[in-house]
């Protein structure tokens, strides 16, 4: 069963087409990495599965409800995090778990013991009556998550989950997202963060202009991008044309080069002859490198092959027009 499923979903706004012809599936209880540069659809496309959004074109149902015509049956089985955080930062951990169970029709009994389930499972029981605005950056998202999870959703969409968050955060928060899959809840997260989509993803999908233009495991999309690559940093940038030419002479492709880092990256069939020719002929030609080596493709090498770019920072925000959505088109 998926459940996550969109075909041909179209998106206008204005001139400028967010979806064009997007197309998804994503297996019940697991989890799929959305990448895409800013601007490709991807909000667009979580706003449009959360029905908070009306395609204009295209079909597309979530946890087995279609999310046009029945969007009623798809809110009461999914969770959706955005980039901005939705607690109260005067209350409490456990205020704010209230607050949303009472808001989502629980009694005041059952609001309380979910409360406390979500305040253990997320690592957050000993907060006691600390306001949020004295959390840290990883126990404020993993609270996010927690009220998401309120109604114990089939699907829960996150939207840049740890844009922001420094590498001890953000593993707080792959850790919580890893036992929520383990518990059966499937997840469709949009990421600008290559090594998250590799760590948490069995499934990763880049869209690019509004569609779909690869899709597999973080294996499958690497096996793509060719095999081993052979990168050189040099000491002087002086130095790029001479050593991409000598990178050039054992690669089958063009090398990419980084100007700004002074690296060069090429794919290699021979791992071990081909550096060793490429150490003896910057030798050989008096160029200096600060650095050597092999490596395994990355997504960055993937998303760089499939999109004519690398990966850029996430962004603190919407930056588009793809990614803000009116009062007028949110779903009735």
């Amino acid at each position: 069963m998926h459940a996550i499923e969109a075909h041909g979903l179209t998106k206008q706004y204005g001139e400028k087409r967010a979806l064009d012809g997007f197309d998804l599936q994503v297996p019940a209880g697991t989890v799929c990495a959305l990448l895409g540069p800013n601007g490709a659809g991807k909000t667009t496309a979580v706003r449009i599965l959360a029905t908070l959004l009306r395609p204009d074109g295209g079909r597309a149902s979530v946890a087995g409800a279609d999310v046009v015509a029945h969007a009623h049956q798809v809110r009461g089985r999914i969770g959706l995090s955005g980039q901005e955080s939705a607690v109260d930062e005067i209350l409490s951990a456990r205020q704010n778990l209230v607050l949303f169970a009472r808001l989502n029709r629980l009694s005041k009994a059952e609001a309380g013991r979910r409360a406390d389930e979500l305040l253990t499972q997320f690592d957050l029981a000993d907060t006691g009556s600390k306001a949020i605005k004295h959390f840290s950056g990883g126990m404020r998202r993993r609270l996010d998550l927690a009220v998401t999870l309120i109604l114990r959703p089939h699907v829960l969409f996150l939207d840049e989950p740890t844009t922001g968050l420094d590498p001890r955060n953000r593993n707080e928060v792959w850790s919580a997202i890893r036992a929520l899959v383990a518990g059966g809840t499937t997840v469709l997260l949009t990421t600008q963060y290559l090594d998250e989509a590799d760590q948490l993803a069995g499934q990763v999908v880049v869209i690019d202009s509004g569609r779909v233009i690869a899709g597999g495991t973080p294996a499958e999309l690497k096996d793509q991008a060719g095999g081993d690559r052979l990168d050189v940093v040099l000491e002087a940038g002086a130095d790029l044309a001479a050593a991409t030419a000598i990178l050039a002479g054992v690669s089958s492709a063009v090398p990419d080069v980084d100007a700004e880092t002074r690296r060069i990256s090429a794919p290699v069939a021979q791992r071990v002859p081909a550096l060793t020719e490429v150490v003896r002929a910057l030798a050989d030609a008096g160029i200096e490198a600060a650095d050597i080596g092999l490596r395994r493709p990355t997504l960055d090498d993937v998303f760089l092959r499939l999109t004519g770019h690398r990966a850029e920072p996430a962004a603190a925000g919407p930056t588009t027009d793809e990614e803000t959505t009116t009062a007028q088109e949110v779903a009735a």
